[in-house]
Order: C-alpha cells, then sequence, then structure tokens
C-alpha cells in the first residue's frame, strides 16, 4: 500500500493521522494541508467501515488506531455507523480553502458527508 511519510518518523505520522481522524470523527471536519487530509481521508473511511461491520474485531482494530478513546469509537459504532449504512464508501470529501501564508500549503476542509 501507498502511502505519503509526511516528512515524518513512522511514529509520529501515525500519532497525527490518529489526532486528526479523532477530530474528523468528533467534529465532522478538520482544516488542514492538501497531503494530510488525503491520508486522514483514508483512516477515516475505514474507520466508518468498521463501525458498520461491528464486529468485535473491528471495534478492538478501531480501539488500537484511535489510541483506546472509547468516547470517539463509541460514536463511531453508534452514531455513523447508522448514518451511512446505505452508503457504499466515499463518506468524506475535500474542499480546498486557500494558501497558508507562512509557507503557501495549500490549506482544505476535510468534511464528513
Amino acid at each position: 500500500m501507498k502511502y505519503r511519510k509526511l516528512g515524518r518518523e513512522t511514529r509520529i505520522r501515525r500519532s497525527i493521522l490518529a489526532g486528526l481522524t479523532k477530530d474528523v470523527i468528533n467534529n465532522g471536519y478538520v482544516i488542514t494541508t492538501e497531503s494530510r487530509a488525503k491520508e486522514v481521508r483514508k483512516f477515516v473511511d475505514k474507520m466508518i467501515t468498521y463501525g458498520k461491520n461491528g464486529t468485535l474485531v473491528s471495534r478492538r482494530k478501531a480501539l488500537a488506531f484511535l489510541h483506546n478513546d472509547k468516547e470517539v469509537v463509541a460514536k463511531v459504532f453508534d452514531e455513523l455507523a447508522k448514518r451511512y449504512e446505505t452508503r457504499n464508501g466515499g463518506y468524506t470529501r475535500i474542499i480546498k480553502i486557500k494558501e497558508r501564508r507562512g509557507d503557501d500549503a495549500l490549506e482544505v476542509k476535510l468534511e464528513l458527508v
């Protein structure tokens, strides 16, 4: 599987991705750079798919990725799984906003559909 390294070590990159995934699930959106948003999108979709499966194994995988945050996992399995039960993927969208002032990185809004 190809993925973006985001200029970070593995453990730091995984922590960033888990944190952004939690933010999208909790708030419904997050504003970040385009490359991070494209990478986080994969994990948000995977967490919602785990929620739709609803098995104990899926719940444990979600807990492992989200650093044992039981509230976020409960939201995925209880609310988001029901909300997207008829949808076959594509739970997020990326909306381009502007270039960041300091380094001209393109900022985007990653939100749940």
